[in-house]
């Protein structure tokens, strides 16, 4: 398939996924905007644009290109998008049939983003993207339940959507929290309290010194971007 064609069956994925969602969706009357639809979600509504996910060879990350391309006279032109022209990226991988949900304003001028699947194979678990954290059901639900999120950049934590608030607090090991120390770091400046063991015993508690999310709202992690190229000194 060509581009145009990847466009518009992951424009048909994200509308049949958005319908069995009971989310309405709005389309422009004329092409090549800077959104593809507008989603009605929690009662408001949300500029969202249309990517293609690639499946990486390996089958552990799936590659979203943030740009548009076309073609001028004198030459090929690439443009990001800017800051307030676009609320949330929709993904679809069509190689897994899956349909996501990024939020936009923390991919403001960025080229693409990779979502991963697997664990990687370093074992690191800080600054990673994982895919089932922006599943599109999950994202949409964590977007009516708590709209503030997505203006500050923050991502969607779909596993953690129904969790009971009141035993918000996960155990890890002394031993899995050294070794991952970064991760757990930013699970709890997230709104993520945790109790470290020690042979099975609570050690201590980890908690956010800033306030956590209102009761019926579930932690959501940040949206994990490289930091922007700096221009070359002449």
């Amino acid at each position: 398939m060509n581009s145009n064609v990847k466009g518009a069956v992951a424009e048909q994925a994200i509308v049949l996924a958005a319908t069995r969602l009971r989310v309405p969706v709005w389309r422009p009357v004329s092409e090549h905007g800077r959104a593809d639809l507008l989603l009605e979600i929690g009662g408001e509504f949300m500029r969202v644009q249309v990517k293609w996910g690639r499946l990486s060879p390996a089958g552990d990350t799936i590659t979203v290109l943030l740009y548009t391309s076309r073609c001028t006279t004198s030459s090929h032109v690439r443009t990001t998008y800017d800051d307030g022209e676009v609320d949330l990226f929709a993904v679809y991988c069509g190689e897994l049939e899956r349909c996501f949900l990024l939020p936009g304003p923390p991919l403001a001028g960025r080229n693409a983003i990779r979502l991963r699947l697997t664990a990687a194979r370093n074992g690191q678990h800080a600054c990673i993207n994982l895919a089932d954290d922006f599943d599109f059901a999950g994202a949409v639900a964590q977007l009516a339940r708590a709209r503030g999120w997505q203006p500050r950049g923050q991502g969607f934590e779909s596993p953690q959507l129904h969790s009971n608030p009141q035993d918000a607090a996960v155990t890890v090991a002394d031993d899995a929290c050294h070794v991952a120390f970064g991760h757990w770091l930013e699970r709890v400046a997230g709104g993520q309290d945790a109790v470290v063991t020690r042979r099975g015993k609570p050690m201590i508690r980890l908690t956010a010194a800033a306030p956590t999310p209102k009761p019926g709202s579930a932690p959501a992690p940040l949206l994990v971007l490289p930091p922007p190229a700096t221009a070359r000194s002449a």
